[in-house]
């Protein structure tokens, strides 16, 4: 195997499991009832647009069924060094377990 190949294969292979973080997050914001879109935008207010975020918003084929856990989320947007986006999801976790009691 070329040296090169292996780098395309890890490359493809961190895009893969990137799109699934991005949307294991969409499910987690469509759980409960969050805008995916925005909670990302106040985590990165600089960046421009995440493409991907929209793409997997837009297409808007999660399965309801499925349920993120908190700790799960976290756990994953840290994983993947977002931790600007974990603090937004553990304010909103906060704000959402206040608003249950």
């Amino acid at each position: 195997m070329k040296f090169e190949n292996i780098d395309e294969r890890v490359i493809q292979k961190y895009q893969e499991d990137e799109t699934l973080m991005i949307r294991l997050f969409v499910q987690w914001c469509n759980n409960h009832k969050l805008d995916a879109q925005t909670l990302y935008k106040t985590a990165y207010p600089h960046q421009q647009q995440n493409e991907r975020l929209k793409e997997i918003v837009e297409a808007d084929d999660s399965v309801d069924e499925l349920f993120i856990d908190n700790e799960t989320m976290l756990d994953v947007l840290q994983l993947f060094g977002n931790e600007d986006l974990a603090f937004v999801v553990a304010d909103e976790i906060a704000r959402l377990s206040t608003r249950k009691n």
